[in-house]
């Protein structure tokens, strides 16, 4: 008789944690939540990496914002899906109870301290772009430093703003910052592709003034306005120069100035 052969054993990811809800939002965009690592420190806006194992053995990693706040007690990701991407093909499928690599190590430029003190602060975002803000219009820094937060969020179709929608109504009703939120938020989505009751790129409604008039604010101004920028490299270059046209200059953590732009941003291909 031979000896039976050792039940393999079952390996966990390195820095892995477990998904705890998944909600898929269209055919192409879906987000997460997963367990928060105890030592995990972030600010709200910063991003980490996180992945799965690919199929040489080796993780297979990509910087996400983190879209839930410093004070939640998991973690949450808003994520697109490319049938082909090395990584969201497969994280796409992703179950409650499976589990995910987080390296966490939080880094990133959409943080409050890389703004010079203003009135108005401006989030602009395309798509999944919207993931830092998620996490900073949750957070009762923002409208401590802050008069007033615009979010400005494009895409192409109606059904592309829900995460963002659900998530703004639902503010009102957050025990922890529902009242700091009333009358100071203002959000402004766009549709590019679709009817829509507003329409058109962010820079074309910021260069027109038509984002102004419509929510009646006055135009941008360097003086008290700041911004935070969130989306494909060629948003980030155009609204850059929409926004040096009023004035704002760029910064960094280790120079605040009037406007910040997340550069490690989740598009196409991943």
């Amino acid at each position: 008789m031979s000896d039976a052969a050792p039940a393999p054993q079952i390996k966990t990811l390195p820095d892995a944690q477990t998904v705890t809800a998944v909600t898929h939002w269209t055919d192409a965009l879906f987000s997460f939540r997963c367990t928060r690592p105890r030592s995990l420190r972030f600010r709200s806006g910063e991003f980490v990496m996180i992945g799965l194992m690919g199929e040489n053995g080796k993780p297979l990693l990509r910087a996400y914002s983190i879209a839930s706040p410093s004070w939640d007690e998991e973690l949450e990701f808003y994520s697109i899906k490319v049938p082909d991407g090395p990584l969201t093909s497969k994280l796409q499928h992703i179950e409650v109870g499976q589990e995910i690599i987080l390296r966490p190590k939080p880094v990133g430029t959409l943080v409050h301290d890389a703004l010079l003190p203003g009135k108005r602060v401006w989030f602009l975002a395309t798509g999944t772009g919207l993931a830092p803000f998620a996490s900073l219009m949750r957070d009762p820094e923002t409208y401590e430093k802050f008069e007033q937060v615009v979010m400005m969020h494009t895409c192409r179709t109606v059904e592309e703003l829900e995460y963002g929608r659900q998530l703004v109504e639902s503010l009102k009703d957050d025990p922890l910052i529902g009242e700091m939120v009333e009358g100071k938020l203002l959000y402004y989505p766009t549709t590019t592709r679709e009817a829509f009751h507003h329409q058109g790129r962010i820079t074309d409604n910021l260069t027109s003034g038509k984002v102004f008039a419509d929510l009646g604010i006055p135009p941008m101004d360097a003086a008290h306005d700041r911004a935070m920028v969130c989306g494909s490299l060629a948003f980030n270059v155009d609204v850059k120069a929409v926004l040096e046209g009023f004035g704002l200059r760029e910064g960094a953590n280790s120079d605040p100035k009037e406007y910040v732009v997340e550069k490690a941003f989740v598009g196409e291909g991943v």
